[in-house]
């Protein structure tokens, strides 16, 4: 039996700041570029914050979403890509896709690529 083990977090094994900053990472990258290569793992991870923070970047408030947007991203850019996509999006949910690529070579996981649906 696994006392003491939270399995209901996502990329469980990392610390509290190390999973933060790596969520941060994919989604700052996914809203710049539109589309990464990941593992399964961690697209499964990130997809919830990205959907969080479409839905708050689709309100109204523009100082709201601009500080939701800062706690949760690194740069500048992203978060203007992260504003710029939900002003044209008219979707509600399902705004990224999950399409699996192949196996790693060094660990056999699974590699996908996480994109933004238009």
């Amino acid at each position: 039996m696994r006392h003491r083990s939270k399995k209901h977090l996502k990329l469980n094994g990392k610390d509290v700041n190390h999973r933060d900053a790596v969520l941060r990472n994919l989604a700052s990258s996914l809203f710049v570029h539109g589309k990464i290569a990941t593992t399964q793992k961690r697209a499964r991870a990130v997809t919830p914050l990205i959907h969080k923070l479409i839905r708050v970047a689709q309100e109204k408030d523009t100082m709201n979403t601009i500080r939701a947007l800062q706690a949760s991203l690194y740069t500048e850019t992203a978060s203007r890509a992260a504003i710029d996509y939900a002003k044209t999006t008219t979707k509600t949910s399902g705004f990224t896709r999950v399409t699996p690529l192949k196996y790693r070579v060094g660990d056999a996981s699974l590699l996908v690529t996480l994109e933004l649906v238009a």
